[in-house]
C-alpha cells in the first residue's frame, strides 16, 4: 500500500486559500489533504492530478442517474436558452407540469388527491412540512421520528433528527421530538425474526397511548399532544437500515388510530434508489405527507418539495403566503425535474434498480462469507449497506471503516492494470456503516469493479 498521499504546490495554494477564506461550518475533511476534483462523468470523478475515482455514494443519492447525464444536461441547457429565471410568484409551464406529474402518480399510488409545493432543497422543504402539519393539527409542535432518523439541519429539521450533537449549540426553536427505536435488526434483541422485531417495535410504541399517564394521548377527549411521526423508510445517515415489510403497515395502524400524521422523508431514497419513485411504496402505506429533492434534478439544481394530500394543503387551509422562498419552483430546476420523469417513464427503471441491487448485494454477501469483518450486509434496490465490524463480526469498528475511506481515497488500486480510487460514504448510528448508493444507471461491470475495489480495501484492512 503507497504512502501518505501529498498535495500538489497547485493544490495546496487552494487549500492554503481553504484555510483562511471558507467557513468550515458546512465541511467535513474526511481525508488529509483534501482531494480537489476538477471533472466527472457517468459514475467517476477525476482530480486535479486527473486520477480517476469511482464513486459509489453519488453526492449522497443527489446524482441517482450518473454524473454529467447528458440528457439531464441537455434540459438544463435549453431552459437557460428560453426561459432561465422567473420570480416564483409568477407561473411558468415547468412548475405546473411537474406538480400534475407528482400529484397523478400519488393519486395512482394511493388513491389521495394532493398538491405539491417546492422549495430549494431537503431541509428547506422539512421545514415546510412542518408548517404543513402544525397548521392542520391547529399548532401542535411536538413530532414522533426515530432514533437513528435524519431529516436536515436546519432549525426546524435538526430538532426533529435525533443526533444532538446537530442542535446542541443551538438549542430549540420550536419543534421537539420523541424519538423512537427504529428496527435495526442487525442490532436488535436476539432470539426474533426481523419481521418478529418488527412488530416488537410497533407494540412497544403503541404502549405510550394505553393510558393518559403514558404521557402522549389524552383519552377522555381522544387527542394526542403529537402531531405527525416523521420517518426515513429506509434510514439514510443512520446506515441504510431497512426495516422488515410488515413495519409500516403496522405503525400506521397505530398512527391513524390516533389522528397522528405520517410523513415520508424521500430526500435521500426518493426517485428509484430503492426500485420505486418514493422508498414508502414498499411497504405497503398511505403517506399523509411526502418530502423530496436531491436526486429530483440530479443534483444540477436546489429544488426540493412536498406532497401532502389535498385535506392538509388545499388553499383555504393552507392559503397564499403560508411559506415562501425567492428560488422556489424555479424554471431551470423544474426542467430538469420534468425530463427526469419523462426518461425514468421510458425505461422500467424499477425492475433495471432492482436487478442490479440483486447482484451488487450478491457480490457483498459473497465478502461477507470471505471477511469476518464484515458484520452485516443488507440492501434494497441500490440502496445498499456494509457493516464493518471487529473480529466478532458484531462490535462495531470506526476505526477500521475511517481507514478504508482513506485508503480508497489515495487512488492507487489496480484492477486490470487500470488505477483507481474509490468514493465511499460513512453512516450508521456508529459510523462503521459503508453506505452505497452508485448511479442507477451503473453497468455490471463498474458493479464487478466496485466490488474488486472494496475487497482490495477489505484485504488492506484485515492485514496492516
Amino acid at each position: 500500500m503507497s504512502d501518505i498521499r501529498i498535495a500538489t504546490a497547485e493544490d495546496q495554494v487552494l487549500l492554503d486559500k481553504e484555510a483562511k477564506y471558507c467557513s468550515y461550518g458546512d465541511t467535513v475533511h474526511y481525508i488529509e489533504p483534501p482531494r480537489i476534483f476538477s471533472r466527472c462523468e457517468g459514475s467517476y470523478v477525476w482530480d486535479t492530478e486527473d486520477q480517476a475515482y469511482l464513486d459509489l455514494q453519488m453526492w449522497y443519492s443527489a446524482v441517482n442517474f450518473g454524473y454529467a447525464n447528458p440528457r439531464l444536461n441537455n434540459a438544463l441547457k435549453q431552459q437557460i436558452d428560453t426561459l432561465p429565471q422567473i420570480a416564483s410568484q409568477y407561473l411558468h409551464k415547468g412548475k405546473i407540469e411537474l406538480s400534475e406529474m407528482i400529484a397523478v402518480d400519488a393519486k395512482n399510488k394511493f388513491g389521495l388527491d394532493g398538491r405539491v409545493h417546492f422549495n430549494v432543497g431537503g431541509s428547506q422543504s422539512i421545514e415546510d412540512s412542518l408548517k404543513v402539519v402544525r397548521n392542520a393539527t391547529n399548532g401542535k409542535s411536538l413530532m414522533f421520528a426515530f432514533e437513528g432518523g435524519y431529516h436536515g439541519r436546519t432549525l426546524g429539521a435538526s430538532s426533529i433528527t435525533s443526533s444532538y450533537r446537530y442542535r446542541r449549540r443551538y438549542g430549540h426553536f420550536g419543534e421537539r421530538a420523541q424519538f423512537i427505536p427504529f428496527p435495526y435488526h442487525f442490532r436488535g434483541p436476539k432470539g426474533m425474526t426481523k419481521e418478529e422485531y418488527g412488530s416488537h417495535c410497533v407494540q412497544q410504541f403503541a404502549r405510550l397511548f394505553e393510558t393518559e399517564y403514558n404521557g402522549v394521548w389524552d383519552p377522555k377527549v381522544g387527542q394526542s399532544e403529537y402531531a405527525a411521526f416523521y420517518v426515513e423508510p429506509i434510514q439514510g445517515t443512520g446506515g441504510y437500515v431497512i426495516p422488515p415489510m410488515n413495519f409500516y403497515r403496522e405503525l400506521k395502524h397505530v398512527l391513524d388510530q390516533h389522528g397522528i400524521l405520517m410523513v415520508s422523508d424521500e430526500i435521500q431514497m426518493g426517485f428509484y434508489r430503492t426500485g420505486k419513485l418514493w422508498s414508502i411504496e414498499h411497504f405497503d402505506v398511505q403517506p399523509d405527507v411526502i418530502v423530496f429533492g436531491k436526486a429530483l434534478t440530479n443534483g444540477l439544481n436546489p429544488l426540493g418539495g412536498i406532497w401532502a394530500r389535498e385535506e392538509l394543503i388545499n388553499p383555504k387551509i393552507f392559503p397564499p403566503g403560508s411559506t415562501h422562498s425567492t428560488f422556489a419552483s424555479n424554471p431551470l430546476g423544474t426542467a430538469v425535474g420534468l425530463e427526469m420523469f419523462k426518461m425514468t417513464n421510458e425505461v422500467d427503471y424499477g425492475a433495471m434498480v432492482m436487478a442490479k441491487g440483486k447482484f451488487f448485494l450478491e457480490g457483498l454477501q459473497d465478502l461477507q462469507k470471505r471477511f469476518p469483518i464484515i458484520g452485516d450486509v443488507d440492501g434494497l434496490g441500490l440502496a445498499l449497506r456494509c457493516e464493518i465490524c471487529g473480529p466478532d463480526g458484531f462490535t462495531p469498528d470506526k476505526a477500521t471503516l475511517d481507514y478504508m475511506v482513506e485508503e480508497g481515497m489515495k487512488g492507487d488500486m489496480v484492477v486490470d492494470g487500470r488505477k483507481l480510487g474509490l468514493i465511499l460514504d460513512v453512516g450508521g448510528y456508529y459510523k462503521n456503516v459503508i453506505t452505497l448508493a452508485p448511479s442507477l444507471e451503473i453497468s455490471y461491470p463498474e458493479i464487478e469493479l466496485g466490488l474488486k475495489l472494496l475487497e482490495q480495501l477489505l484485504v488492506r484492512a484485515t492485514q496492516r
